[in-house]
């Protein structure tokens, strides 16, 4: 009980200070501006370059999807592709599953 008395007696002594109560913000200040930088930034990257690379899909462009189906663009939807996988086997789906597009070097 001795302990909870002191405890007591300290704490209606002490008078708040503003300083003080901004103080203890910053650790969460800075919590929030390293998860900027290393979490939500790369991903806000991620997605531009995503974005841009869907617009710039064209037909007759070979692609590679987000589950690896390789296929060239044969036609183009506002919210489809229809991919040539094989002579005679197209495949439609949805725009945003393409992941890249293949470069000449690669088979």
């Amino acid at each position: 009980m001795d302990f909870v008395s002191e405890a007591w007696a300290q704490s209606e002594g002490a008078t708040p200070d503003a300083s003080a109560g901004l103080l203890s913000l910053i650790p969460f200040v800075l919590i929030f501006i390293v998860f900027y930088f290393l979490l939500i930034l790369p991903q806000q990257r991620r997605q531009k370059k995503q974005r841009e690379l869907l617009e710039a899909v064209k037909k007759g462009d070979k692609v590679i999807t987000s589950s690896g189906i390789w296929g060239t663009v044969t036609n183009l939807d506002k919210e489809t592709v229809t991919l040539q996988v094989a002579d005679n086997t197209k495949i439609r789906l949805q725009r945003d599953h393409v992941s890249s597009i293949r470069t000449s070097g690669e088979s």
